[in-house]
């Protein structure tokens, strides 16, 4: 069987735990920064955790992380 390519887009978005869970960047927080308050850019600098429902498929596109 020939080696399976991973996805490279996917592969410099996300990136995973000890644990094997998926981490990637909050959304939102690009532009248009002067109406979200302090505390609202604060906590979109924190790296999220994938959902469960979509781990799968990001798994899919990484087969050798």
């Amino acid at each position: 069987m020939p080696k399976i390519k991973t996805n490279k887009s996917a592969a410099k978005r996300f990136s995973f735990t000890k644990k094997g869970k998926i981490k990637r960047r909050q959304s939102f927080s690009r532009h248009l920064a002067t109406a979200k308050t302090a505390k609202r850019k604060r906590k979109l600098r924190r790296v999220a955790l994938v959902d469960k429902a979509d781990a799968g498929r990001v798994k899919r596109l990484m087969p050798y992380r």
